[in-house]
Formats: C-alpha cells, sequence, structure tokens
C-alpha cells in the first residue's frame, strides 16, 4: 500500500489570478485532418509555453499568472502568433473546438511519455478515446480552505460553462446529439466526473490519502473531475470546457470565470449550506451536455425547471456591474451574443445544415480559429 504525505498548498497572496491551458488541434494544411506532427512543432519553436499532449496531433499553450482574462488572451495570442509562423512553411494550421469532427481516435499516436504508457496500460480502450480538447482555467487562491469553498460555489456553474464553450457535436463524423460529447469521454474514467462535496481541504487531503492508499490514483494529478485543487500551483482547476473554437470566445469564457469568482466571494452562505443536491448537479450537468442553451434546468432550491439560456442572460445582467469594474465590457457582450446568436455547437450545426456536409465542418472551424472570432452571419 502507498502512503502519501501530507498535501501542501501553495497560497497565493493574491486571489483569483488567472492561468490558461489551452489545446490545439494540429491539421494538414490541405485537408484539414489531425496529423501527429505536434513533436515536429515543438522542436522548431524552441518555446516553453508549448506542452506536449498524450496524442501527437495535440498541442497545448499555456499562458503564466495573468492578472485578469484580457492578460490572458494577448499570451495565448503571443503563443499562436510564433507557433503559426513556424506552422505555415510546414503545412499546418490548427483549430481549437473539443472534438475535431470528422477523426478516428484509432488513428491517433502516442505521445512519448511514461506516464501516458502507464495511462494506457490501465485504462486501455478508455484512454485510447481520449482524443479531445479542452480548456483549463487555474485561479488563484489564497488558501486550501478557499479552493474547496471556491470548488463547491463552481458547481452550480458547471451547465453554464458548459453551455457557452460547447463545441463537440460530432464524433468520427456522426452528430452524436449532444451539444458536448467531449466531457462524456472523461466520464468514463476513474475517478472523474463530479468531484465530492467537501468541508474543507482537511477534508480533501484525507479523501486524497484514502485514494492513494487504495491504489486509486497516484496523484492528485490522477483526479479527472470537472474541477479540481491544483496544489502545486495554488489554484482552483476548472476543466469542464469544450476548447473555445475562437479566441473571442476563450477570453470572454475566463472573463465570466473571474467575474463569477468575485460574486461568489461576497456570498454569505456556508461552504455547504447554498449547495444542491448531488442528483440536481449531475442531472443539470447531463441536460446542459444534451441541450447545451436549450437545457431546462433544475433550481436548486425550489427544483422548478427553467431555461438554461434565459439565466444565463439573466445572471449576465446582474453581474454587469462586475463585469464592468473589471474592465470586461466587450467580453460580456460576447458573452451575450453566444447566448443570443450561438455556441460553437450550433455554429457547426448550422454549417452542417447546408449542404449535410461534415467536411464543410471541418473546414468552418480551422477557418473560425484562425479568424479568432464566431462566424455568426
Amino acid at each position: 500500500m502507498n502512503s502519501p504525505g501530507p498535501i501542501h498548498f501553495l497560497s497565493n497572496a493574491r486571489a483569483f489570478t488567472l492561468g490558461a491551458e489551452m489545446e490545439l488541434q494540429v491539421l494538414d494544411a490541405g485537408t484539414f485532418r489531425l496529423t501527429p506532427r505536434a513533436p515536429e512543432l515543438m522542436e522548431h519553436c524552441g518555446d516553453p509555453r508549448l506542452v506536449k499532449e498524450m496524442y501527437r496531433s495535440t498541442l497545448e499553450l499555456v499562458t503564466g499568472i495573468c492578472m485578469n482574462a484580457i492578460e490572458v488572451r494577448a499570451e495565448l495570442e503571443s503563443s499562436l502568433a510564433h507557433l503559426r509562423g513556424v506552422a505555415a512553411p510546414l503545412g499546418l494550421r490548427f483549430a481549437g473546438t473539443g472534438t475535431n469532427p470528422v477523426a478516428d481516435y484509432n488513428d491517433r499516436i502516442v505521445s512519448q511519455s511514461e506516464r501516458y504508457q502507464q495511462l494506457m496500460h490501465r485504462n486501455q480502450w478508455l484512454i485510447r478515446r481520449m482524443a479531445v480538447y479542452g480548456l483549463h482555467v487555474h485561479l488563484g487562491m489564497r488558501s486550501g480552505d478557499d479552493c474547496i469553498h471556491y470548488m463547491n460555489q463552481f458547481l452550480s456553474v458547471v451547465p453554464h460553462l458548459i453551455a457557452f464553450s460547447a463545441s463537440s457535436p460530432f464524433w468520427r463524423g456522426v452528430d452524436t446529439g449532444l451539444a458536448a460529447s467531449r466531457p462524456t469521454v472523461y466520464e468514463a474514467h476513474p475517478p472523474s466526473a463530479m468531484p465530492p462535496v467537501m468541508k474543507d481541504w482537511q477534508a480533501f487531503s484525507t479523501h486524497h490519502d484514502l485514494l492513494v492508499k487504495t491504489g486509486a490514483i497516484a496523484s492528485v494529478k490522477d483526479l479527472w473531475w470537472d474541477l479540481r485543487p491544483s496544489p502545486g500551483y495554488g489554484t482552483l482547476e476548472l476543466r469542464i470546457c469544450d476548447g473555445p473554437a475562437t479566441l473571442l470566445e476563450l477570453e470572454a469564457i475566463v472573463a465570466f470565470i473571474h467575474v463569477q469568482a468575485h460574486v461568489f466571494r461576497l456570498r454569505r452562505e456556508d461552504d455547504l449550506g447554498c449547495l444542491p443536491e448531488l442528483w440536481v448537479l449531475r442531472e443539470n450537468k447531463w441536460r446542459a451536455l444534451r441541450h447545451g442553451m436549450d437545457a431546462q434546468i433544475i433550481h436548486q432550491n425550489t427544483y422548478a425547471q427553467y431555461n438554461l439560456k434565459e439565466d444565463l442572460l439573466i445572471r449576465l445582467h446582474w453581474m454587469a456591474p462586475y463585469f464592468t469594474a473589471l474592465g470586461y465590457h466587450e467580453q460580456l457582450e460576447v458573452l451575450r451574443n453566444i447566448c443570443s446568436r450561438g455556441n460553437s455547437t450550433q455554429r457547426q450545426r448550422a454549417v452542417y445544415a447546408k449542404r449535410g456536409d461534415v467536411e464543410d465542418v471541418l473546414r468552418h472551424n480551422a477557418l473560425e480559429f484562425e479568424s479568432g472570432e464566431p462566424c455568426w452571419t
């Protein structure tokens, strides 16, 4: 039996600093198909902000510590500019959605890494399907107790984050009928999906120790929860979002997370008192995965059902002063446009509806990512 040591949470002196990890699809410029050339790109770039992922057709861009969502986007744009300068002569381009619409996970080539090989051995076919792309947002926390408190709070807006970021309706050339299929791939792995609701850092540490002692995990990195503490960085890591189709949407989603954290700070309820029952959390997440903006979600206290898009618009309205205070005027407007004009899933389906050809969706996603802005026309 393993004997885990105590988990030290690296406290941040300033709360709510930001960081982001964006997973990109590496595409052949002529066919728009995934190609296993991420290692080649990394070798040519020599940029520490580029990180390899499990599959060689995936590349991750990471930021440093940022003060706001605008800085997050600026850092990612800088990395992308460098990356594109290297990629163009190599005949490569990129896309940012949660799944590649036509790719078959059976064709993916695994990167060289002892950890990846261990995961392949442990999870077998489940890990083979992990050719998906997400956005992970790190939110700086002053203590482990704060991290658990905010993790509990953010559980209530998991459906909202899914609706804003949903970009994975297609899987192996077929419309899945889901607004976001990517998170369902993660949910097959133990332990994953919704984190347990815990009172404080001590409760998390006890739970973590039990998982390690029983061989369920080797470290915190094996907790594939929708949200999880990242003690080495002193952050809460939000992992539920599909890869945003454009940087404009990514910036707006990070801004929403940042503003929501400030709003949660003003709450007077204790950690558990304002949370719905676990079945409500899980059901609301499923409804958002299935229906996206059109989901009917359950109120945590009254159990009444209400439309997710309407709730988002109401929430953005009363949160507007907080957006203004943080300088997020443009980001607020983007979020409103996602609600009223369509997220990536809705845009992809609109493209597919014109001719019934998923190849059109493939091209649309790559060109939209290159433009940096959603194509709502």
